[in-house]
């Protein structure tokens, strides 16, 4: 699971596109519109042409499981795209952080830089969620998503921007217990 991966994708949904079809005949017909007919679609799916028409036509509405999760899978694909078009241009607004995680810090001897759980819900510049959508298009890990937002978090929450903590070295996600960014 890709916890702040998701979470992206999460707020990207909320924020800018219709639902995604959840029944099996309105996923059926965006595939078939997607794909230019109702054979390249049977073909994806693994079933007959005719399946693919019966379910068109609400002739049949409750697939079984495993070609459910297909149905699903092959819609949120072809619907990423388009979120992903408008995911860009909500990185020059910025992106909202809320948290909760125990986080850490690397600073210079003396100062307290012990892991403790923070709830935080920050506004981060629009370069941070430009940064976290093109790492994450660019097939970037968790980790390296994490690294983004905690770099993010040492920049405007600890360093209030440069007005404080400036020794402050690296800051760290240890334990999330709660992760959730909006646009």
């Amino acid at each position: 699971m890709s916890l702040f991966g998701d979470g992206l994708d999460a707020a990207v949904q909320k924020a800018f596109t219709r639902p995604a079809p959840k029944s099996a005949g309105p996923q059926m017909r965006y595939l078939v519109k997607q794909l230019g007919g109702t054979k390249p679609v049977a073909q994806m799916l693994r079933i007959s042409q005719r399946t693919v028409e019966r379910y068109v036509k609400g002739q049949i509405k409750r697939p079984r499981p495993h070609l459910a999760a297909r149905l699903e899978r092959e819609v949120n694909k072809r619907w990423q795209p388009q979120i992903r078009a408008k995911a860009k241009a909500a990185a020059t607004d910025g992106i909202v952080i809320d948290t909760r995680a125990r986080l850490g810090y690397t600073a210079p001897i003396g100062s307290t830089d012990q892991d403790r759980i923070r709830h935080l819900t920050v506004a981060l510049p629009p370069v941070y969620a430009a940064r976290l959508f093109e790492a994450q298009e660019a097939g970037a890990g968790d980790a390296r998503l994490q690294e983004i937002g905690a770099e993010a978090l040492k920049e405007v929450y600890f360093q209030d921007g440069g007005r404080r903590a400036g020794s402050l070295e690296e800051v760290r996600f240890t334990d999330i217990e709660h992760l959730e960014f909006d646009l």
